[in-house]
């Protein structure tokens, strides 16, 4: 089972890279897969790789669906 988080570009860099972060952590990843990249757009994050432009309200419902799996997991 593989697991896409949502980021938010940062900073785009040389060589296809860019500083995002996820929910407040950032991350030096590569952004090769996804063109037309700018500073404040959201990516789904997977092994260092951005994979796909998202909206941020997706991104959003995503980072609020996950936030609440951690919770039930911390109530065990």
């Amino acid at each position: 089972m593989c697991l896409a988080i949502p980021a938010r570009v940062e900073e785009l860099l040389p060589d296809d890279m860019a500083r995002v972060s996820v929910d407040g952590v950032g991350k030096l990843v590569s952004v090769a897969l996804v063109d037309g990249l700018a500073i404040g757009d959201y990516v789904v994050l997977h092994v260092g790789y951005a994979l796909a432009k998202i909206d941020e309200e997706e991104a959003m419902a995503t980072l609020a669906l996950l936030r609440e799996a951690a919770a039930l997991g911390d109530a065990q």
